[in-house]
């Protein structure tokens, strides 16, 4: 039986990676993620069965529709597990109270129709974050933690989201390769478009 892994997520647009790519270049000593990595992830689904992807596909329409699109903006930073031994260095997607809320609900949205088609997300509740940067060992980050926190990026109105297969090892310095299966937009019926 083929399996995928994939994710949902919300994926910035360019003229957001662009803004952050420039706050981030005079800081290349640093190990940055690629920009065109960047994104928000709502559903972790690591074992995806290609014979229901049609199933997960037209889960995520519907919940898609059931949203309505909600802005957004890249302000304030963090680390995974906590800055005195991070592995990952995360920015903060921020806005108004109802805009947080609507992207908790989109998350809620995405793992109850991917549960429902039989892909499970993973068991950890949804956090809001875009990761930057991943570690090779733990290591003491608060100083790129605080610069991180200076950032506050341009607002932006998220009108749809995407079903990404990744592709581990495959893409630059080893990292995985991402490809999206399907974008859904926020607040319409009808079909995903897929690529």
């Amino acid at each position: 039986m083929a399996m995928s892994r994939m994710f949902v997520a919300v994926v910035p647009p360019l003229p957001v990676k662009e803004d952050l790519a420039e706050f981030l270049q005079p800081r290349a000593e640093h190990p940055w993620i690629d920009a065109d990595q960047w994104h928000v992830t709502l559903a972790f689904l690591a074992d995806v069965q290609d014979a229901r992807l049609d199933d997960l596909i037209d889960g995520l329409t519907a919940a898609g529709a059931k949203r309505k699109p909600f802005g957004l903006q890249l302000s304030g930073a963090g680390a995974f597990p906590d800055p005195s031994r991070a592995k990952v260095l995360w920015m903060d997607p921020t806005g108004m109270p109802g805009d947080l809320a609507e992207l908790d609900r989109l998350a809620a949205n995405t793992r109850a129709a991917a549960a429902h088609s039989g892909a499970a997300p993973d068991g950890r509740t949804f956090r809001r974050h875009l990761s930057v940067s991943r570690l090779s060992r733990p290591s003491q980050q608060m100083r790129w933690v605080q610069v991180l926190d200076t950032y506050r990026g341009p607002c932006w109105q998220v009108e749809d989201f995407e079903l990404i297969r990744s592709y581990l090892g495959e893409g630059p310095h080893g990292r995985p390769r991402y490809e999206t299966v399907g974008t859904f937009p926020l607040g319409v019926s009808g079909p995903a478009a897929q690529t």
